[in-house]
């Protein structure tokens, strides 16, 4: 008896990270060609010319994370007192080892807030318990952060748009 797919088993997993190896996802210049109606070599010429200039980074799926049973985006605000700078490592360094982060930066503007990480979980609950489990216990924790204010994005999500088509759309105007 074959075994029924789902979207998380072992081999459709690896057939998604292997799609984040370099090479591993080109674009189609004959669907490309159909849309400006550009000669295959002017294509292929502009293409290679963005990848050196460093203008595209790759070609990589977009995955509806939602689907795969991580419901909840999370953007997290750090006030650091960057006065304990070895605190402060050791929990960039936390942050870098956790995989439902994908996103860490400095921030400025208004206020006090200083970093800024994006993450996915399964819920509240999940991305309570991780936090409470990977940052509270790096030592310094409490020197280091002086607040930190935890935003919940959710279903309806009402623009999704890529930065990609953004900055297109941006760059046109």
């Amino acid at each position: 008896m074959a075994n029924q797919m789902k979207v998380t088993d072992s081999i459709r997993i690896r057939v998604l990270d292997a799609l984040l190896k370099s090479k591993s996802v080109q674009p189609n210049i004959r669907q490309i060609k159909r849309h400006t109606g550009y000669h295959k070599a002017t294509i292929k010429s502009s293409l290679d010319f963005l990848q050196r200039e460093g203008v595209l980074q790759g070609f990589v799926p977009k995955v509806n994370f939602r689907k795969l049973g991580y419901t909840l985006e999370v953007m997290s605000l750090f006030q650091m007192d960057m006065g304990h700078s070895k605190a402060f490592e050791k929990l960039l360094a936390a942050l870098e080892k956790d995989p439902h982060v994908y996103w860490i930066s400095s921030i400025m503007g208004g206020g006090n807030w200083n970093l800024l990480s994006r993450h996915i979980h399964e819920d509240v609950e999940s991305c309570h318990k991780e936090f409470q489990k990977r940052y509270m216990s790096v030592s310094g924790y409490h020197e280091v952060v002086k607040n930190v204010q935890n935003f919940f994005s959710v279903e309806p999500v009402f623009k999704n748009e890529s930065r990609t088509k953004s900055i297109i759309k941006l760059i046109k105007m």
